[in-house]
């Protein structure tokens, strides 16, 4: 069934982090983001203002332990927005791609919104902290948001030297590529699909 308000809210609470996030796909790319990890909130800041979404995220975690767990929470947590904000994926482009600049590096992004969760990561970043957060960690968020959201998501950086940059690159693309993956396609009704169902 489509979701026509295009929104949607999550509230997950574990042993190890409690995160809100309300997702509006028809937005104007306002955001407040306070997830307890400085990094994550500057790079969702990032997605929602480049794809047009308002995203409001309030999230604690075990960061003293490291900021794995509330990192994978926010990719779950957006993925099942997402998926509830699009409901049964009538009437959407489905596919969307973006490449991006951020000074020397250059990032690619392509999405299905498939109903297919793969992922794809090609990032020529070495583990290593960027102020306290560990880029190993922006795979992970990817991970989660593809397999909850039902995404093909194709991600490749052409080039860059430097972590911040690369990173931030990705999540301005992803915020762009998935902005038009879900924009309404006026020729189609249902899903946009030869099967007649994602």
């Amino acid at each position: 069934m489509a979701n026509t308000s295009r929104f949607g809210a999550i509230h997950r609470k574990t042993k190890e982090t409690d995160i809100k996030l309300n997702l509006k796909l028809d937005g104007q790319g306002i955001t407040s983001i306070q997830s307890g990890v400085s990094f994550m909130d500057h790079m969702l800041t990032l997605f929602g203002v480049h794809g047009f979404f308002d995203l409001d995220v309030k999230g604690t975690g075990d960061i003293e332990v490291d900021d794995h767990h509330t990192v994978e929470d926010l990719g779950i947590c957006l993925g099942q927005a997402l998926k509830q904000a699009l409901g049964d994926l009538s009437g959407i482009c489905r596919y969307g791609f973006s490449v991006i600049p951020m000074d020397e590096a250059l990032a690619q992004v392509a999405v299905d919104i498939s109903n297919r969760p793969y992922l794809h990561y090609e990032a020529p970043i070495k583990d290593q902290k960027v102020g306290t957060f560990d880029t190993a960690l922006a795979k992970e968020f990817l991970r989660a948001l593809s397999l909850h959201a039902g995404l093909t998501l194709h991600v490749k950086v052409l080039h860059g030297d430097n972590a911040h940059h690369i990173i931030e690159a990705v999540f301005k693309a992803l915020g762009r590529a998935l902005g038009q993956a879900v924009s309404l396609e006026p020729r189609t009704s249902g899903p946009l699909s030869s099967k007649g169902s994602l």
